[in-house]
Parts: C-alpha cells; structure tokens; sequence
C-alpha cells in the first residue's frame, strides 16, 4: 500500500462526512429480529422492543445477583440489541405520577403567563409546551413529591447500567397538544443537536463515544394509544456509525417513515433507549389528549472538564487584547481564534434554556460564537 492510499484510507476512517453512510448497510442492520430468548429477563418482545414488567424489576432490585444480570442485559440492549426497552409499570405510585402531572402544568400556566415559556428544538410553536430544567423546577415547587417521584429505583438501576455510578439527571416536560405535528426522525445529545457542517468536525471515534455519554428516557404521565403518537423508534439503528449525518439525508428519512415502530404506553410506564437510535414523537391524531412526558435526559460524570474555570473572567480581561490585535493586524484570524477556543466556551450546554433558548437552531450559540461575532463582525 502506497502512502497516498494510506493517506486516503485514513482520512476515510477518521472523518464522516455528509454523504457517508450505506443506505442498503442500514437497511441490513435495522432489519434483525429480537428474539426473547435472547432476554430471559423480559417479559416480551414487541414489536422488536424488549419489554419489562416494572413490579418484577422492583422484585429484582432486592437480590444483587439478579439485579447486576438485569443491569447487564440492559445495557445489552441498549447497545448490541434493538437500543430501546420499555417498562411497564416502572412508576409503581400513580398518585405521585398525578401530583407531578399537576405539578408540571401548574409550571406551563406561570410560564404562559409570564412569557418565559421558550423556543423548542424539535417543534413548531403552539403544538406542544415544554418546560426546560423540570428538575429544578418540580424540586423547589414540591420536594415531597419530587422525593416520591425520582425516589425509584428502577429508574436509578437503569441510569446506572448504561452510565455507571455519579450520573446527573436532568429533565424536560413535553406536553404535545390535539394535533401537535410529528418530528422529523434524528438523534439525540450531544452531536444529534449539532449541524452537519459542526458534525463533520468530530473524528469518527467521538461518533462512537456520544451515545455513550446520554441516556434518553421517559416516563408516561397519560395513558398514550398511538393515534395519540408516542415516539416512534427505528430499532437497531443505533448500529450505523454514520447516522448522525446520514439521518439528515432523505432517503433515510423516508426508510424511518415506511420501517418505524411504535408502543402505546400507560401512564406510569417508562422507555429508555440510545440516544443513537434513530427516533422522533409521533403526530398526536387525536381531538382530547394532551400526550405528557417527563423526558429524561442522564448524564454520564465523565461529561464535564477537571476543574472549574470562570470564563466569564477571563474573556473580559481577553476581548480587548483580542479587538486590539484584530483591528491592527499584529495576530492573524487563526491565532486569534485559536486565543477564542482556549478561553471561551466552546460548548452550547450546559445552558439555562429559559433565558437562551435554542430559537432558529437546535442549540443556543456558544461563548465562542458570540466572541466570534463581536471580533469577526461574523
């Protein structure tokens, strides 16, 4: 081999750019079946997804073997298998399910009424509400109930199989009202809320590590039929390295819409999948329900930098050196921007999405960004 073959072949490897990814290796991967016996601790496959029953999960919780075989299974599934598992009944206290529920839309009236109630990513105005950093917020409005709520161990058990010990939940409600339109399929954080043009920018391995990071979920706080639209899910779809780019592309896109797959759920139930896997809600065809989900978004304690560096601090000491070398040519613009990138915050999250939220993009723009654009006149 040559060294410009391997130059080549490198460069390949490496970098995924916007036209890669096989449409027919795709369709091979997404086109396996699951097979129960592959799950002894499930209580059914449906629809390719693994099913679990929560009261037996609870059960499971008391005896460590069979408690760390469970973990093990889940993370099985959530990256060799069909990368998302339901469980039925993980809520066992349907009445601390009920006084959240009032909780949360007791939260989206004040919102309304105060205008603070922001831009969502995924959704056109009017056909949903949501509130970001329900967490926060359903924790200062009842701890009581907050303690009721997030004080389950099944959620706990798999938050810790796929992410290890130290994980940070964060939570956003997503209410989508009678006729609330569908989303088109993606995936999720960290680089499903980047562009293609920002994707590209990230070596294949980060491809790999993203989903590691994030585990999606959600809990039920309604009965959700599917004429109703709970998410739709493209099981095994989390296999394709290329997705994050490729997933944009239409022909993926109408692959999702004539393969998807979808569970109705009862309020208390929970579904957690990959963040990888290709999904996206479903087109609410209903005239009386009003589809509630606490989304759930686990973090990996790896996610963050060793120490705390104030910013802030240092780019107000930065912005006029960087205007002074801009405006006389001592430094050039890669220099520059290369002072940017080891001051400021590269980074849109974490974000309070109240007071910046992500209109006109999937992401608020970044304290680089906004250096950029003062320095740049971007």
């Amino acid at each position: 081999m040559n060294n410009i073959s391997i130059k080549e072949q490198r460069d390949h490897e490496v970098w995924v750019s916007s036209e890669a990814g096989d449409l027919e290796i795709f369709r091979e991967q997404t086109s396996q079946i699951t097979k129960s016996e592959d799950w002894p601790y499930a209580q059914d496959v449906i629809r390719n997804i693994v099913v679990y029953d929560g009261q037996n999960v609870r059960g499971w919780t008391k005896d460590p073997k069979s408690k760390r075989e469970l973990m093990a299974e889940w993370t099985t599934v959530l990256s060799q298998g069909p990368g998302v598992l339901v469980i039925k009944r993980a809520m066992a206290d349907l009445v601390a399910v009920d006084r959240a529920t009032e909780v949360f839309e007791g939260i989206i009236s004040a919102e309304k009424e105060t205008n603070l109630a922001g831009g969502d990513h995924f959704a056109k105005a009017g056909s949903n509400d949501r509130i970001w950093n329900a967490l926060e917020k359903h924790c200062i409005a009842d701890p009581v109930n907050f303690t009721d709520y997030y004080g389950n161990t099944t959620l706990a058990m798999v938050s810790e199989a796929w992410l290890g010990a130290g994980y940070q939940i964060t939570a956003q409600v997503n209410r989508v009202n009678p006729g609330g339109s569908a989303q088109a399929a993606h995936r999720d954080y960290h680089l499903g809320f980047m562009t293609n043009e920002q994707m590209s920018n990230y070596p294949s391995h980060i491809h790999k590590l993203s989903p590691l990071l994030t585990l999606q979920g959600a809990v039920a706080h309604c009965d959700m039929p599917v004429e109703s639209g709970p998410t739709k899910f493209l099981p095994y779809s989390q296999l394709f390295l290329e997705g994050y780019l490729a997933f944009t592309r239409q022909e993926f896109q109408d692959y999702f819409e004539e393969n998807y797959v979808q569970l109705p759920l009862e309020k208390g139930d929970a579904v957690f999948f990959n963040p990888a896997l290709m999904h996206a809600a479903g087109e609410n065809k209903t005239s009386d329900i009003y589809r509630l989900a606490n989304l759930l978004q686990v973090s990996s304690a790896f996610g963050r930098a060793m120490e705390v560096v104030d910013r802030n601090r240092m780019l107000s000491a930065l912005l006029p050196v960087l205007q002074s070398a801009k405006q006389s040519g001592t430094l050039p613009d890669d220099m520059l921007k290369s002072a940017i990138a080891a001051a400021a915050e590269g980074y849109s999250f974490p974000a309070n999405l109240d007071l910046d939220p992500p209109v006109g993009g999937l992401a608020p723009k970044t304290q680089a960004q906004k250096i950029k654009e003062i320095i740049f006149k971007e």
